[in-house]
């Protein structure tokens, strides 16, 4: 299973690449792909590709929702014993399928996934993603692995447990540490082939966006920093009357109250704005909108997804009669009438 974004130049070859390293496996195979609103023809190759092979599967998307819904998308429409995931740009290479599948049969395990032996980039990027991660194990309710990639092998069990999970705003990796089962890291090499689509502005909005819904100890970091402004701020009064009363030593000084205003003025502004994110999250979760809408899927054949604990539990329907280039009445996470 993978998702397209400016995905043109190496599906083909991811296809063809995919397709033949999971032969090797089995021959019962299905090849999902999630157009995420891609600008580019990126559809419209998926679209020759299953029409050439009906073991391809489309998922077209009704605008861009970003990558880590239109991969839980593709997952809840996911019809195999075994999933693998894994991106569509060829940096994590189609063929680990097959050191996974050994890897799982071996361990006795129900996720393999890929971390990488160092993080790529440059000198800055380390240095802040490792700070980032640092920070993330101080402040975050959940501890995620460091250096993780998209690339992934998982059970049928495993992938039903992580669809059911309805959050609006997450991150995936932290959504497939909190699912638990036993999980499995491979060391790979991912490769640079090209230029990440995540902006500076986007990795900041992200790493916030993470803290804010997976931290509750970021909540009582700012209640324990409140009390001790208080505190101190106490004995300092008390300081300077005891002071005045003993020695007759007032407190003057326009500089120093200025200091005191503008430290109080920015640290409140900062606590509000910290609870304004989290209150922003509530809201989000609270409006129970779809997370992710599909236009059409382009199947070759009437399958009926099984994915969902159970079928009688309507938490995620995840296909229709699922026909061939049905129009989906279906969205992850709910069903719409």
């Amino acid at each position: 299973m993978t998702t397209l974004y400016h995905s043109a130049p190496t599906i083909d070859e991811f296809c063809r690449r995919a397709l033949a390293a999971a032969e090797l496996i089995t021959d019962d195979i299905e090849l999902i792909m999630v157009n995420d609103g891609s600008p580019d023809d990126s559809l419209a190759r998926a679209l020759a590709l299953h029409k050439a092979d009906p073991r391809v599967v489309v998922i077209d998307l009704a605008r861009n929702f970003g990558h880590h819904k239109a991969l839980m998308t593709g997952l809840a429409h996911a019809t195999g014993d075994l999933v693998f995931l894994v991106d569509s740009d060829l940096e994590e290479e189609p063929e680990l399928v097959t050191p996974f599948y050994d890897r799982l049969i071996k361990e006795d395990c129900d996720v393999v996934f890929g971390v990488q032996e160092a993080r790529r980039g440059g000198f800055i990027e380390r240095v802040t993603g490792t700070i980032f991660f640092s920070f993330v194990d101080a402040i975050s309710d959940q501890k995620i692995p460091r250096n993780t990639v998209v690339a992934r092998l998982m059970t049928r069990d495993y992938v039903r447990s992580l669809i059911r999970h309805l959050d609006h705003e997450f991150m995936m990796i932290h959504l497939m540490q909190l699912t638990g089962y036993r999980q499995v890291p491979v060391t790979i090499q991912k490769h640079t082939l090209s230029p990440t689509t995540y902006s500076l502005r986007m990795r900041i909005e992200m790493a916030i966006k993470f803290l804010t819904t997976t931290s509750t100890r970021l909540l009582y970091l700012i209640l324990y920093i409140g009390i001790s402004i208080f505190s101190l701020s106490i004995i300092v009064i008390v300081y300077f009357v005891a002071r005045y009363f003993t020695s007759g030593i007032g407190v003057d000084g326009f500089t120093s109250q200025i200091v005191s205003i503008w430290f109080l003025g920015g640290l409140i502004t900062l606590i509000l704005g910290v609870l304004g994110i989290y209150i922003a999250n509530i809201l989000s979760e609270t409006k129970r909108r779809p997370y992710t809408l599909v236009r059409r899927i382009h199947r070759a054949e009437p399958i009926t997804p099984e994915l969902t604990a159970n079928k009688q539990d309507p938490i995620y329907p995840v296909s229709g009669k699922a026909e061939s280039h049905q129009h989906s009445r279906f969205v992850a996470g709910q069903e719409r009438g």
